[in-house]
């Protein structure tokens, strides 16, 4: 497993970390498996989206602000209720299929870390599985 350190600079945004999947793809020697990534935060999360327009990325942000609002009337008294319901939207995970050593993503697509209460030093989990 390959842990991968992170440092966000604004509350919310997405980092896309397709070359550090591609990296300890690399690094295993395994050609046909599946890449997991896992997140272990409750206020971040993991998507795969498109990542040819940076537009789609912010849209992406400005839909869930306004389907959470920082601010309601929540409970938690940390206060950023928002982020972890953001976080539990995206999830925690995701599964990327190896071939011939190669991530099997579309053309327009990257695995994004989703920053949901920053900044903060994050970390991301890497496992590659053989077949």
């Amino acid at each position: 497993m390959k842990e991968v350190e992170i440092q966000t600079q604004e509350r919310s945004q997405f980092l896309d970390i397709t070359a550090a999947v591609r990296e300890a793809v690399q690094e295993s020697g395994i050609r046909d498996g599946r890449a997991t990534v896992f997140v272990p935060h409750t206020t971040a999360g993991i998507t795969i989206n498109e990542n040819a327009d940076p537009d789609v990325v912010r849209d992406m942000l400005s839909v869930l602000d306004e389907l959470v609002p920082w601010r309601g009337n929540y409970r938690h008294a940390e206060g950023n209720t928002a982020a972890h319901v953001k976080s539990s939207l995206m999830g925690s995970s995701a599964a990327v299929l190896v071939s011939a050593g190669r991530l099997q993503l579309g053309v327009w697509q990257s695995i994004w870390f989703c920053e949901f209460d920053g900044p903060r030093t994050r970390k991301v989990l890497i496992e590659i599985h053989k077949g």
